[in-house]
């Protein structure tokens, strides 16, 4: 079966590549969800009723007040990395495992606005997989902070 316009998908928000869509960020470093106004915000003009982005690589799934889900499958082989754009921070999964999504439409979705929303059923998954060989391959290329995360799911302070 075909689906015509059922997925949105962009790797930060559709505002930038950069730009964390589901959290922001504190100029303390902290990472937390970001208000579902400003969420919303930054899907207008969004018609999809599935939208997909990353860049955080936090598995989160958020619902939007018209129906509409935004689903961040999280990340296969970078658990946590360090950044300064726009403040210094740091991202950590807290575990080495693979994570992703699979999505399911469950063909029951929401009468929002006088329309129909597909119905999605979201089954967040966390897989083993050799992340010590990738650990490894950080270290020797030089990115030690990656192979601590690579191989931990932390940084090292």
């Amino acid at each position: 079966m075909v689906f015509k316009d059922v997925a949105y998908c962009c790797h930060g928000s559709p505002l930038d590549d950069l730009d964390y869509w589901l959290e922001t960020l504190s100029p303390e470093g902290v990472l937390k969800l970001r208000p579902l106004a400003e969420i919303e915000a930054r899907a207008e003009g969004i018609t999809q009723p599935l939208m997909l982005c990353g860049h955080t690589h936090i598995p989160r799934a958020v619902q939007l007040s018209d129906g509409r889900l935004i689903v961040n499958p999280g990340s296969v082989g970078c658990p946590g990395w360090k950044d300064d754009t726009p403040f210094d921070h740091h991202v950590e999964a807290g575990h080495p495992l693979a994570s992703y999504a699979v999505l399911e439409e469950t063909g029951r979705g929401w009468q929002v606005y006088f329309r129909n929303i597909r119905g999605w059923q979201v089954y967040f998954r966390n897989i083993r997989y050799d992340n010590l060989a990738m650990a490894e391959m950080a270290r020797v290329n030089g990115i030690p902070y990656l192979a601590d995360a690579l191989a931990s799911g932390w940084l090292k302070r």
